[in-house]
């Protein structure tokens, strides 16, 4: 008798000389009916697959910023320097009309 009750079996624990089958769970009418939504189903975005997205969003947004900076900068820069190359023509016309009149007298 101690013997059958202790024993397993494939399906589940004998007690008292007849099998326990394991229980199986089941939802009730209610809750599995689908629910009446107005609004489409809507494929929910990853955690992962946002971050990643909103990564290289950020990072060309960032590039393309940068470069418009970068470029800005250089245009500046090489206007200045061709002023400056303009004043230095101007200078150096200027100090050679001085020297031919210096050897003209």
């Amino acid at each position: 008798m101690i013997g059958s009750i202790m024993r397993t079996g494939r399906r589940g624990l004998l007690v008292a000389g007849r099998a326990q089958t394991r229980r199986e769970f089941t939802m009730s009418a209610v809750r599995a009916a689908p629910e009446a939504s107005s609004k489409p189903a809507r494929k929910p975005v990853g955690g992962f697959r946002g971050a990643l997205l909103g990564f290289f969003m950020g990072t060309t947004l960032t590039g393309v910023a940068g470069y418009f900076y970068v470029l800005d900068v250089y245009r500046d820069a090489n206007s200045l320097l061709l002023q400056d190359l303009v004043e230095l023509q101007r200078h150096v016309t200027n100090v050679e009309k001085q020297m031919k009149i210096s050897q003209e007298k």
